[in-house]
C-alpha cells in the first residue's frame, strides 16, 4: 500500500520533495496564523527549520507577537503553498516550546549576521527609525567581536504538533483533490472533501 495514503507524514515528504525541486524560493516557506486569547487572528510567513512525526519546527523571538499570541493560545495552523505545484498544505495544531538544547544547535548553525541580528532586534516593537535599528546592531557586532555570539535568552523555536492536515491539489474547472488526515488516537482518519 502507498504509505502517502494513510500517513500525513509520508505525503508531506512526498510534496516538500517536489516542492524543493520546483519552487524558484523558500519551499521551506509557511503562514503560521494564530490568535489571542480574545481569537482575533494574525497570520505571517515563517521557515520550516525541521520537521518528523513529532511535528513542524520554526524559530523566532519569544518576544515577538508570534510567540506572545502563542504563549497565550496554543492552538495554531500552518499553511504550504507551492504554486508552481497547484497544491497546498493546510495544518492546524498545538503549539509548545522546543527544547533549549534543540534550540542552541540550531543557532549555533546560524550565519553569524543572523545571530547578531537576533540580538539587536526587538522584533514586533516599534522602531524609531532603520538608523536606530542599524546603531544597534554595530554595538552588538562590537560587543561579541572575536567571540562566539551565544543564544539569546529571548530567541527559542517553537514545535507545531499537527491534529490536522488537508492536502490541496489543483483539477481543472476548480474540481480540486482535497484529503484530509485527522488525528485519531494513535493514528489517522483518512477523508476526502468535495472541491
Amino acid at each position: 500500500m502507498d504509505e502517502t495514503l494513510s500517513n500525513p507524514f509520508a505525503r508531506f515528504a512526498d510534496w516538500l520533495r517536489a516542492a524543493e525541486a520546483s519552487e524558484p524560493n523558500d519551499p521551506n516557506a509557511m503562514i503560521l496564523a494564530t490568535a489571542t486569547p480574545a481569537g482575533r487572528p494574525a497570520a505571517r510567513a515563517v521557515l520550516l527549520r525541521f520537521w518528523d512525526e513529532s511535528g513542524f519546527v520554526f524559530y523566532t523571538n519569544l518576544e515577538s507577537r508570534k510567540s506572545v499570541e502563542i504563549a497565550a493560545n496554543q492552538s495554531v495552523a500552518l499553511l504550504f503553498y507551492w504554486k508552481t505545484l497547484h497544491r497546498q498544505i493546510r495544518i492546524e495544531g498545538t503549539a509548545s516550546a522546543v527544547s533549549d538544547d534543540q534550540a542552541d544547535a540550531y543557532f549555533a548553525g546560524r550565519p553569524r549576521g543572523s545571530q547578531l541580528g537576533a540580538w539587536a532586534s526587538a522584533q514586533s516593537r516599534p522602531l524609531e527609525s532603520r538608523a536606530v535599528f542599524e546603531a544597534g546592531l554595530a554595538e552588538t557586532e562590537a560587543r561579541f567581536e572575536g567571540a562566539t555570539v551565544p543564544r539569546p535568552p529571548f530567541w527559542s523555536g517553537w514545535r507545531v504538533e499537527p491534529a490536522y492536515f488537508e492536502f490541496w491539489q489543483d483539477q481543472k474547472y476548480r474540481l480540486h483533490d482535497r484529503d484530509t488526515f485527522t488525528r485519531d488516537g494513535a493514528g489517522w482518519t483518512v477523508a476526502k472533501l468535495y472541491p
